[in-house]
């Protein structure tokens, strides 16, 4: 939906179908990280609530798309699933969708406050700190939680490696830059995952 989004907008605008390859080759990527993403949330929630999930990876990648596409048409970014309230579930044990809908009712309102923004200001860096690592530790470890029902087997090397490097490119958010291209850690552990998986598994052929 992304990439349908930009070529609609290169189509119609003044002088832009001539750079529609150009944007379909930086927005494409942008695409495959979402969806990866997304993905990657929709299997952390399943193995902390026991549920099999798979049945509405269809509804969230429409969600996403559409979101995306929004967010597009109003100059922003791509957008996902945020990582961090899976962090917050793992802690709370709280798995309600109606909850999450209310609390992000709640941030949009006292968004348009700036006392409360200034509020959150007066936070020491060090308590947000503690609390970045012990919330995005948790996601790492939910995300972890995915190969122990799925019965990876890392005795195969193959799978050690991808994993390895997955994890390190993006727990270390890992960022190239290309001529003013930035591709973050969610970026490069995605790609370097696709990649590894399909050259060590050529290899093993």
């Amino acid at each position: 939906m992304t990439v349908l989004c930009v070529g609609g907008v290169a189509v119609f605008a003044r002088d832009m179908p001539q750079r529609l390859p150009i944007l379909l080759g930086l927005i494409a990527p942008v695409a495959v990280i979402l969806v990866a993403e997304n993905l990657g949330h929709i299997k952390a929630v399943s193995a902390m609530t026991g549920r099999n999930l798979d049945g509405y990876m269809g509804r969230a990648f429409l969600g996403d798309g559409i979101a995306t596409m929004v967010s597009g048409g109003m100059g922003g970014t791509g957008v996902t699933t945020y990582a961090e309230n899976i962090g917050v579930m793992a802690v709370t044990k709280i798995y309600s969708t109606l909850v999450f809908v209310v609390a992000a009712v709640i941030a949009l309102v006292l968004g348009f406050s700036p006392k409360f923004g200034a509020l959150i200001g007066t936070i020491p860096g060090p308590v947000l700190g503690g609390v970045s690592i012990v919330v995005f530790g948790l996601i790492a470890i939910a995300g972890a939680r995915i190969w122990v029902p799925n019965q990876v087997d890392f005795g195969d090397n193959r799978n050690l490696i991808v994993a390895a490097v997955t994890l390190v490119l993006g727990a270390g958010d890992f960022t190239i830059h290309l001529s003013g291209f930035i591709l973050g850690g969610i970026g490069t552990a995605t790609f370097g995952a696709i990649i590894l998986h399909w050259l060590l598994g050529c290899r093993a052929k």
